[in-house]
């Protein structure tokens, strides 16, 4: 019997499912008949030959269990966009089997991909957190080698990856039965089980760019992603219905799923059809950047799987109309009057969006318009306006994560509508802008006009960026908020699967993130822009990393973030994330008493920072910073120098007795 035809969510993840004993007496052709009537992509004969190997080994080695096991092959998984060659349900264990046919060595890159497969079942698909998963890589042309099985020590039920040919899987799995315990584990129940991933920005925006949808990339138990941009599409559909021109504004805590929201309504809006054609803006120079790149060489490779060549450039111009640099999108509106092709712009980090002061500097310096007179959101909302008949703005809109110099906020937006776009339906969360005097006068004189609507659906209260942990963020807004008790209070929840440590010491903090990561699990070094005296320790700030190659390129490159050598300030990561980060603190943010002391390095010494929200800036850079990891982090205070004034003990010794005393544990390099 297959089971569960159609899962919840009314989403079959697997091409070929029955009891190991079907497949064993099954042939081999018409197994592969079914995998390419339900593949999703056309079928090449050197994915045929794969398949064709991959059965041929699994009958081989198989044969002991045949009346004990469930074969599942082509398992999809989509918060990584790719399939597991096969998943085998037997007596307590769940194995996780990748084929690279014809290979001849086992390979560390191919060691990664189905440690990740085997992470992805383990952290998001329901029925596997508690069972054993095995992951194992079978290369069918490599020389045997002794095969090993060892618990990982830093996940509960979780082998250590089994390097097995096609001669040896059999002892493998033998092996991994004898090592484990536990009930016999429901093959239908367990393939039944919900699938409730947290993907980075990056697998986020390759897996709705290759049309799945955010409900099978997000977790709907932890935020309501799906009712927000269920919404939003409503608000544009609407729009378009009944020619109105509409302002949508998502706000959320950081890291509660505001960019998936946008790319999902983006995406949806992606054909040919240029009255539904969307476009998702952000002037996060580096985000931007990232997801082109990662998406272009995704494009290219499913192209590629799928039997067709697409050149990398192709790719690159195709992602290019989808994501787009705000500022290319304003330099176009200004050289062009007409409409844009785009009737929806989304506008992540609008918070962001530079004031008239700032956009008039900009004007006169780099583009030699004087007088310009606009901010920048009263220009990007009067470009859409050109549509005679409709157009939405949806505002992505983070709070405490302003970290630049003439940066708007979202009284701006609000403000724009309200002096030159009255007519504009505005849609806000009841959330927006509390505690904001400004803000809250904004929407009491647009819903004056009768054109306010407020939608809880439009707040994301949840932190989905750390799946072990959902109140972390929280617990770093106590702490920069030297909210003592508070942080003290929240610690122990909020790190309970978050392992957050401190320690003096960063060569032992470089230790630690090699040592907890697993499979292509990203780590790396991340500091504070000011933190300009930490070149003693060999980060130097004024060293510009490309963050393409620091948060793309493989562990063999030294300049990604694996190499742990160039070091991504709160600039580079703001909208990004790593699983493991390890933030080093300098003297720039100190601890004072019941306050913070803000410095920046200027000539040969630390100057004092007066202006208001220059520190403001400085504290949520590290609020930033202490935010990217998913799954934990380790802070590095460093001991001070005698010798050097302007590293100066008291300058980290406070920073370090204030993170100890709120709770957070001392480094040790336990597998805990």
């Amino acid at each position: 019997m297959d089971p569960a035809q159609i899962p919840p969510g009314g989403y079959r993840r697997y091409g070929y499912g029955q009891p190991l004993s079907a497949l064993l007496s099954a042939d081999p052709h018409t197994v592969i008949g079914e995998l390419t009537q339900r593949s999703a992509f056309d079928v090449d004969q050197t994915q045929v030959a794969a398949w064709r190997g991959s059965i041929d080994c699994l009958k081989q080695a198989l044969t002991p269990w045949g009346g004990e096991a469930h074969l599942f092959l082509e398992f999809d998984v989509p918060r990584l966009g790719r399939r597991i060659d096969a998943v085998l349900v037997l007596r307590h264990v769940v194995f996780v089997i990748e084929f690279k046919v014809g290979a001849k060595a086992l390979l560390a890159a191919d060691l990664d991909q189905v440690v990740d497969y085997a992470l992805d079942l383990k952290h998001f698909h329901e029925s596997s957190h508690d069972v054993p998963v095995v992951p194992i890589l079978v290369a069918t042309d490599a020389r045997a080698v002794t095969v090993q099985a060892a618990m990982d020590g830093a996940l509960p039920n979780l082998l250590l990856p089994m390097r097995c040919t096609p001669e040896t899987l059999g002892q493998g799995i033998a092996l991994a039965l004898e090592l484990t315990e536990g009930p016999t584990i429901d093959a239908e129940a367990w393939v039944r089980g919900r699938y409730k991933p947290t993907p980075t920005i990056v697998e986020a925006a390759m897996a709705l760019y290759a049309r799945h949808s955010v409900a099978d990339i997000s977790r709907s138990d932890a935020a309501n992603l799906g009712q927000t941009s269920g919404f939003v599409s409503q608000v544009i559909a609407r729009a378009r219905q009944e020619g109105r021109k509409a302002i949508c504004f998502v706000t959320g805590v950081p890291g509660a799923g505001k960019t998936l929201v946008g790319l999902d309504v983006a995406t949806q809006s992606t054909n040919a059809e240029a009255e539904l054609h969307a476009v998702y803006l952000s002037g996060n120079g580096p985000l931007v950047q990232v997801l082109q790149e990662a998406l272009a060489r995704d494009r290219k490779r499913r192209e590629e799987e799928q039997g067709r060549s697409l050149g990398i450039g192709e790719a690159r111009r195709q992602v290019k109309s989808f994501i787009q640099s705000v500022h290319h999108f304003r330099d176009a509106g200004l050289a062009d009057p007409t409409p844009p092709i785009d009737h929806v712009a989304i506008f992540d980090e609008a918070q962001r969006a530079w004031n008239r002061e700032q956009t008039a500097s900009f004007m006169q310096r780099k583009r030699g318009q004087a007088g310009f007179d606009l901010s920048e959101p009263e220009f990007l909302i009067s470009c859409l306006d050109r549509h005679p008949t409709w157009a939405v703005v949806v505002c992505l809109v983070g709070n405490g994560q302003e970290i630049n110099t003439g940066e708007a906020g979202i009284a701006e937006w609000l403000g724009s509508v309200e002096r030159r776009f009255p007519e504009w339906e505005v849609y806000v969360s009841p959330e927006l802008g509390q505690g904001d005097a400004t803000v809250a006068a904004l929407k009491a004189q647009v819903q004056a006009r009768d054109k306010l609507h407020e939608a809880p659906s439009l707040h994301l209260a949840t932190s989905v960026r750390s799946f072990r942990s959902e109140r972390y963020s929280e617990f770093v807004n106590r702490l920069l908020d030297l909210d003592v008790d508070g942080a003290k209070a929240l610690l122990p929840e909020a790190t309970a699967r978050f392992p957050l440590r401190v320690t003096r010491n960063l060569a032992a903090a470089k230790a630690w993130l090699r040592a907890r990561a697993r499979g292509s699990e990203r780590y790396g070094i991340v500091v504070s822009s000011e933190a300009q005296r930490l070149r003693p320790h060999a980060i130097d700030v004024r060293v510009k990393v490309d963050p393409v190659h620091w948060f793309l390129a493989g562990k063999e490159d030294t300049r990604s973030s694996y190499y742990l050598e160039d070091v991504a300030t709160e600039f580079q990561v703001q909208g990004l994330e790593l699983d493991w980060t390890c933030v080093v603190w300098d003297g720039d943010l100190r601890h004072a008493g019941n306050a913070w002391s803000h410095h920046s390095f200027v000539g040969d010494r630390w100057t004092k920072i007066h202006k208001d929200d220059r520190r403001a800036y400085l504290v949520n850079a590290y609020r930033v910073l202490l935010t990217r990891a998913r799954q934990g982090t380790v802070i590095v205070v460093p001991e001070g120098d005698a010798a050097d004034p302007t590293r100066a003990s008291a300058f980290y010794d406070p920073v370090y007795d204030f993170l100890r005393a709120v709770g957070v544990p001392e480094l040790s390099m336990s597998p805990n």
